[in-house]
């Protein structure tokens, strides 16, 4: 079957922010006393395992990144929009219950009065079948993983010119000898945890609905997967429009003071004493209602939601950089008065190559601390805003579309449970994950910790 490549604008600007961070990544390699703070974030055994659940995060986001369109004829190609999650996933995008079932249940959690619309659940001694499965998939990954640990570490004392056994010790010892270094016994154990629990459920889902499935017979499992990317878009994607004014503003009100320092400390004083909830609420209302008027401006309902989502990434990230806009301009008050400044004022250096040879550089600590903090609240303020309505578009998966369904589903008799949970879950371990992380790199590049 014959695919067409589909770039949505935030597929496109997520490729910009990985270049961004490959950029930043070896514009810190260069930067010797960057790249050790760096290097003690990963020493830490509680930054190296939320990084590990965070990039575990970030790679299924990206798979669900890269979409394409089928062809359904010779000169036509279908309007839904697939993504190689989907694929990897599939079929559980499509629709095979009538209702809710609960987590592998063997029956539709209630009875359908439409003739023709029984449980297509046909389960039988789900117990017994599950166990051989998570007993199959566990012996199955542990072997795998084991060959691959294996011939890293033969690989490894090849191009180190060691032996296979010294090589070994040196990844699993449990103190060094001499000085830190990343645990790498810690990443191994948390990748094969990981690995393993994916593995698992990813078999079962197979063949059951393990976190059961909503309303309409979808499976809550794959919605929160999908779920995922909106999450990391909303988190990443925002300080793509919220660096720039911060760093601009924060630095020229720092550096020149005076009047420029006047003109920006009224902007963001002016635009932290609106409630954010309220301008957010006004803008999305405008730009639906412009989407309504013109529903010319959009091939297909992906492309609609998409623009959606870009617009709630903008609109945070407009108006959440006032924070970060007065820290980058009370450090760059105290760094203009520093000699090596003063000496490039007195040799005729330019004040734009002032500030971004001499300044910026010294305000990437404080910019790396803030984005990290920042990135967990992004998050909960997309599952609060799509609780009230006015978050992302209603089509898209995300977790504040889910916690807003479970609303209704918590006041049934029986009680529709799993979305809810399933939603709570891996929103919990994302925030949490992002949480230690931030603050192993506050740890690490906190000048009065260091």
């Amino acid at each position: 079957m014959d695919i067409k490549f589909v770039f949505l604008w935030s597929d496109i600007l997520i490729y910009v922010l990985i270049l961004s961070v490959l950029s930043t990544l070896f514009y810190i390699n260069k930067q010797e006393h960057t790249r050790n703070s760096v290097y003690k974030i990963f020493c830490q055994k509680i930054g190296l395992i939320s990084f590990l659940i965070l990039l575990f995060y970030v790679a299924i986001a990206l798979l669900d990144s890269i979409h394409y369109q089928k062809q359904v004829s010779l000169d036509r190609y279908s309007n839904k929009i697939y993504s190689v999650l989907d694929s990897i996933l599939s079929p559980w995008d499509e629709v095979d219950e009538v209702s809710y079932s609960s987590p592998f249940a063997d029956e539709l959690y209630h009875q359908s009065n439409i003739p023709g619309q029984d449980s297509e659940l046909i389960y039988v001694n789900t117990s017994t079948k599950i166990f051989k499965t998570i007993v199959k998939v566990f012996s199955i990954n542990t072997l795998v993983f084991g060959f691959c640990l294996y011939s890293v570490i033969l690989m490894l004392s090849r191009l180190c010119n060691k032996g296979f056994f010294t090589m070994r010790k040196i990844i699993f010892c449990k103190k060094p000898k001499q000085g830190i270094c990343i645990p790498w016994r810690t990443a191994i154990y948390t990748i094969y945890i990981i690995a393993t629990l994916f593995f698992i459920l990813l078999v079962l889902s197979k063949s059951y609905h393990i976190f059961g499935t909503d309303k309409i017979g979808q499976d809550v499992f794959y919605k929160t997967l999908k779920s995922i990317r909106t999450a990391m878009i909303i988190g990443t994607l925002t300080t793509l429009f919220m660096l720039p004014f911060a760093c601009v503003f924060g630095i020229c009100a720092g550096f020149f003071g005076g009047k420029v320092d006047d003109i920006i400390q009224y902007i963001y004083t002016t635009l932290s004493s609106v409630p954010s909830v309220l301008l957010i609420s006004a803008i999305i209302l405008i730009l639906q209602t412009q989407m309504n008027i013109h529903p010319e401006w959009f091939p297909n309902s992906t492309s609609r939601a998409d623009v959606r989502l870009i617009a709630l990434c903008a609109i945070l990230g407009i108006t959440s950089w006032s924070g970060l806009c007065r820290l980058l301009r009370a450090e760059t008050y105290k760094l203009r008065e520093m000699d090596y400044v003063n000496a490039g004022k007195v040799l005729g250096v330019s004040k734009t190559k002032i500030m971004i040879r001499h300044i910026f550089p010294n305000l990437m600590h404080i910019i790396l601390i803030t984005i990290t903090l920042s990135f967990s609240g992004l998050v909960l303020s997309e599952a609060v805003l799509s609780y009230v309505g006015i978050g992302v578009d209603p089509s898209t998966y995300s977790f504040g579309n889910m916690i807003n369904a479970a609303r209704l589903e918590l006041a049934r008799e029986p009680v529709v449970w799993w979305s809810l949970t399933s939603a709570f879950v891996f929103m919990f371990i994302l925030i949490l994950s992002a949480n230690l992380f931030s603050d192993s790199v506050r740890n690490a590049f906190d000048p009065k910790l260091n």
